[in-house]
């Protein structure tokens, strides 16, 4: 390493105006126990969802509850709308992005009726996990808080 050799960090951001907290607080313990990997959640406010992060996005899954992106340094994240979402067929969901779209972070991804979920005896949270955890040197570190959508959620240093 070189005196200007530089950190590979991954900047995240809020894909929702609401509540960050950290995914132990999450009810649902796929994610709570971070089975599927290290990351944050934000109980959300209002339908919008933005992207965590600037990259490429990866499998949009059919039911609309979920899609991968993959960050410039690697980075492999899981933005999980909902909790038990899957079983309602894409039906409260509307995505804008398709998969080998390139996007920056607090870009419009999609839309989430809260209130259709709720309604559904679902919840709400959304989940942005980092999948690949091999290639995270450093997790970084956040306070829950109230955020507003595209504010600075977590830094992470990547391998």
């Amino acid at each position: 390493m070189g005196l200007f050799s530089r950190k590979k960090i991954d900047e995240f951001v809020s894909p929702a105006n609401g509540e960050l907290i950290h995914l132990d607080k999450v009810n649902d313990p796929v994610f709570s126990q971070k089975l599927m990997g290290d990351g944050f959640a934000v109980k959300p406010s209002d339908n919008e969802i933005v992207a965590p992060i600037s990259g490429v996005i990866g499998t949009v899954f059919p039911t609309k509850h979920a899609l991968m992106i993959t960050s410039k340094n690697g980075l492999e994240i899981m933005l999980h709308l909902g909790i038990d979402t899957v079983e309602l067929n894409g039906q409260p969901f509307e995505m804008f992005v398709q998969e080998n779209d390139t996007v920056k972070a607090g870009q419009k991804l999609a839309t989430m009726d809260l209130q259709k979920v709720l309604d559904s005896g679902k919840d709400t949270p959304i989940m942005t996990i980092i999948t690949n955890s091999d290639a995270v040197k450093d997790m970084g570190d956040f306070e829950d808080k109230s955020v507003s959508a595209g504010d600075k959620a977590l830094e992470i240093t990547v391998n």
